[in-house]
Parts: C-alpha cells; sequence; structure tokens
C-alpha cells in the first residue's frame, strides 16, 4: 500500500492530522522496548557513572529522539516531523526541571549515586506508562471537547507565573507525605540489600530505601505531567506524535540527569526559561480556537528562549566570577 495513504493531511488552520497504520505504532514499541533492554543490560551491575559517560549516553538518546524524526519525516511528511521535533524540544527542555528535582530526592534521602540508575531505570519506566494514559486521555478530550485546548493554555499560564514568582526555586514534592504513606502500607528499612527494592529481615519483607525512593520519583512525574503533558498538546494534538516525542524525551532524562543535576548554579536563568516556554505555549493554546501558529515559528520562539537563557546564565557566571577576583 502507497505510503502516501498514511500522508499527514493538514492545513494553514489547524495541526497535521496523520492516519497511523497499526505497524507504525508496532515500530514505536519494538524500538522503545528495545532500547529499554539495551540500557537495563549496560546498567546490570551498580557503578557510580562518570561525566564522560553520562556525556555520551546523553548524545546517544538524543540521536535516538532526533532519528526518529526521520521515520516522521518518511512516513508523514516533514510538517509531522516537524511537530515531533517541536514536542521533543518542549520536553526536553521541560524535562531539566525533573533532573534537578530528582537531584534534592536522592540528596535529601541520601541514596548512593551508584543505585540512583536503578531507581531511574523503573521510575522512568513507570512514567512512559502513565504518560501514554495522560496522552490518550487528552487525545480524547481534545477531540471530543475543542475547548479542552484552552483549558490546558489557562493551566500552563498559571504554572508558568507560578515558576517565576518562585524565581526557579526548587520542592520536594511532597517527599516527606509520600514517605508516611509507603511506611503505612509496609515495612520500611533505612539498610541496602544491593539494587534490590525489596529485602526479607527476620521473615518480614521490607521495602528498602531504594523502593522509597522510586514510590517519589514516580508521585514527582505524575505532578510534572500536569504541565508538559498540555504543554505537548499546545505543538500537536495527534497521539502518536505526542506519545513518540515524550517516549524518547523521557528515555534521555536518567542520562542528562547524571550530566546535569550537579549543575543547577550554572544555568541561574533555566528555570525561568521553563515558565516562559510554558507561558508562550500556554497563550498558543488560548489563541488556538482563533488562529493556529505555525510549528516553524514555534520551534523558533522555544530555542529562542532557551538561547536566551542559557547566554544570560553564562554572562552572569562571568561577573560573579570577576566580583570574586
Amino acid at each position: 500500500m502507497s505510503v502516501m495513504l498514511f500522508a499527514a493531511e493538514s492545513d494553514k488552520s489547524k495541526f497535521v492530522e496523520l492516519d497511523v497504520p497499526t505497524w507504525a505504532w508496532a515500530v514505536l514499541v519494538v524500538v522503545v522496548i528495545a532500547l529499554l533492554a539495551l540500557d537495563l543490560w549496560r546498567h546490570r551491575k551498580a557503578h557510580e557513572p562518570t561525566l564522560s559517560e553520562a556525556a555520551k549516553e546523553s548524545a546517544f538518546w538524543v540521536f535516538c529522539g532526533v532519528s526518529f524524526a526521520g521515520f516522521f519525516l518518511w512516513q508523514f511528511g516533514g510538517e509531522a516531523a516537524a511537530e515531533y521535533v517541536g514536542v521533543y524540544v518542549t520536553e526536553k527542555a521541560l524535562s531539566v526541571d525533573n533532573v534537578f528535582v530528582w537531584s534534592l530526592l536522592f540528596s535529601s534521602m541520601a541514596i548512593p549515586l551508584k543505585y540512583q540508575h536503578r531507581v531511574l531505570f523503573w521510575g522512568i519506566f513507570g512514567a512512559l506508562v502513565m504518560r501514554a494514559a495522560f496522552i490518550f486521555a487528552g487525545a480524547e478530550l481534545v477531540q471530543r471537547f475543542k475547548f479542552t485546548l484552552v483549558i490546558f493554555g489557562l493551566i500552563l499560564i498559571w504554572t508558568a507565573i507560578k515558576i517565576v514568582r518562585e524565581n526557579g526555586e526548587e520542592e520536594e514534592h511532597g517527599t516527606p507525605a509520600a514517605l508516611s504513606w509507603l511506611k503505612k502500607v509496609m515495612p520500611v528499612t533505612d539498610t541496602y540489600d544491593g539494587q534490590r527494592f525489596f529485602t526479607i529481615i527476620d521473615g518480614v519483607r521490607h521495602a528498602t530505601p531504594l523502593f522509597a525512593a522510586l514510590v517519589v520519583v514516580e508521585l514527582t512525574d505524575v505532578i510534572f505531567a500536569f504541565d508538559s503533558v498540555p504543554a505537548s498538546f499546545g505543538v500537536a494534538n495527534e497521539a502518536y506524535t505526542i506519545v513518540s516525542a515524550n517516549a524518547f524525551a523521557i528515555m534521555g532524562l536518567r542520562a542528562m540527569y547524571f550530566l546535569l543535576a550537579g549543575a543547577k548554579e550554572k544555568f541561574k536563568y533555566l528555570s525561568l526559561a521553563l515558565g516562559g516556554i510554558l507561558l508562550f505555549v500556554g497563550i498558543k493554546l488560548l489563541l488556538t480556537p482563533w488562529y493556529h501558529m505555525s510549528i516553524a515559528v514555534s520551534l523558533s520562539v522555544i530555542f529562542a528562549i532557551l538561547l536566551i537563557a542559557i547566554v544570560m546564565s553564562i554572562r552572569y557566571n562571568k561577573a560573579q566570577e570577576l566580583v570574586k577576583n
């Protein structure tokens, strides 16, 4: 059957519409499972990742995410590929907040660095499932009720204002409450048993600190999903596009964490930039019933916000060094 039968249908006033064949979903699932299996095999032994290792793995995940845009280009056309890239870049940028919160979480819970990858692997695996559920639910709502996009826009604008008011300060996102709840459900030990999430003490199964950390990681992703999923719908409306971009962005989070977790102070204005992106996408969603901004303009604005934040952060750091000297 001709590829053209599955091509994107679009006009200047709408998001790209896709007729996604079943085999395309199968390709996505197989690729994601294969990459996750490869990552789990590579990190089957607990160790502390080096900066060089984290940089190489981060580059590999970015390569995989960008390469999947080629599949979109071949199967659905250039505009669909651009929307995929737009969602991927947006999710990748918003994921930086996840990284900084995880850093606070692991520090507050004193989780050894060599065990953090195992927690993040299964945390991200759970995040993939939850994000997919949120996205399918969101796509169904948008399909049935067009005003859902306006609601998403208001949520993003409120979140952006909150981020700007807090000036990038991070919270622990309910860590004590989550741990208190877990201790009511099952015994929790303060000791480790290698990379295991559970251990047997005096014949009783106990959750280790790694499982406690996993519970909180999943909780934080649910919280972040309420921001990132609506933001995705500001760039594309197709579930396949959003699920694909989210999957590749999320899978690369572990490497990004080990690369950037300790570098928050070097990017003073990055959190404000994330607020700016959410504000931009929120306004874009509010205007959607009357005006659809092209994906080229959207990508340009998002890249510009990130670039300005990085440049300003670098200049601020240099100014601080001059003051010290």
